[in-house]
């Protein structure tokens, strides 16, 4: 699951370089929690969490199987 998680997150990283940030993933766990950390203008942003939910999260969901959940460390 992890190879398709990052095939997705790579896809959504120009949006956010876009904005003078990016994203990493550091895990993914069996129970289908995907671990990122936002970099750039994203760290601290007010906006971060909605990134998180409504961009990453949402598309994740909609694109791998067993993605239960997206967290920021």
């Amino acid at each position: 699951m992890k190879e398709e998680v990052q095939k997705y997150i790579d896809k959504i990283r120009p949006s956010l370089q876009a904005d003078g940030g990016d994203v990493e993933l550091v895990e993914v766990t069996e129970d289908g929690i995907v671990k990122v950390k936002l970099l750039g203008a994203c760290s601290g942003c007010p906006m971060s969490t909605m990134t998180i939910k409504n961009g990453i999260e949402r598309t994740l969901k909609e694109n791998v199987d067993g993605v239960e959940e997206v967290q920021e460390v």
